[in-house]
């Protein structure tokens, strides 16, 4: 299975705290940066219907436009603690 796809702005603060709350968390994601990448932002878009970060695509869900405080309710609710 592939990795779940975190996208982020360069200078986001909220994308700073979400990356550094997974790598804490040894919770695996690849990383894309939509910030001068016109194909990326056009991806995350088209599957989240915004154009906030950080977005994240778990597995054909998605969380857009997310804090901490929303990340851990979701990641609970697919079973990672």
């Amino acid at each position: 299975m592939s990795l779940p796809v975190l996208y982020i702005k360069t200078g986001c603060p909220w994308c700073v705290e979400a990356t550094a709350y997974l790598k804490r968390k040894n919770i695996e994601v690849q990383t894309v940066t939509v910030s001068g990448n016109p194909t990326a932002m056009n991806e995350m878009v088209s599957l989240s219907g915004q154009s906030k970060a950080p977005t994240l695509d778990w597995h054909g869900e998605i969380l857009a436009d997310f804090g901490v405080d929303e990340l851990i309710p979701f990641l609970k609710s697919h079973g990672i603690e």
